[in-house]
């Protein structure tokens, strides 16, 4: 294991995917405001995601460069997915937007940590 990505495409894949996330979310479409709504995420905290999902997007561009970084934010972002599949859980909040977009991120994240950090 490193404390830099072997190999950073995937790391900065997930960068992107993240920032995405993060900017669509700032006006966000009927599917992201069905899923927090949904599992009963207040209004008034939707900022906070978009914060998250930006400071994570330069704490995996960052980690390409200094040591342990990425790692530590690859971690969080897995972090972040399993706390997203629990309030889904516990809503009983399961459709399609759960299946894909929560547990696809999760497998994502998950497997980009494998690839860049431990393989």
């Amino acid at each position: 294991m490193t404390a830099t990505p072997d190999f950073w495409i995937p790391t900065v894949a997930l960068a992107v995917l993240l920032l995405g996330d993060a900017l669509i979310s700032i006006r966000p479409p009927g599917f992201i405001r069905d899923c927090l709504d949904g599992v009963g995420f207040p209004r008034d905290w939707w900022w906070a995601l978009i914060v998250v999902k930006l400071l994570a997007t330069a704490g995996l561009l960052a980690g390409l460069q200094y040591e342990g970084v990425g790692l530590t934010t690859n971690a969080a972002v897995i972090a972040y997915f399993c706390c997203a599949a629990y309030a889904h859980l516990r809503a009983n909040f399961l459709g399609v937007v759960f299946w894909v977009n929560c547990l696809g991120m999760l497998a994502v994240s998950t497997a980009v940590l494998v690839v860049s950090y431990l393989l």
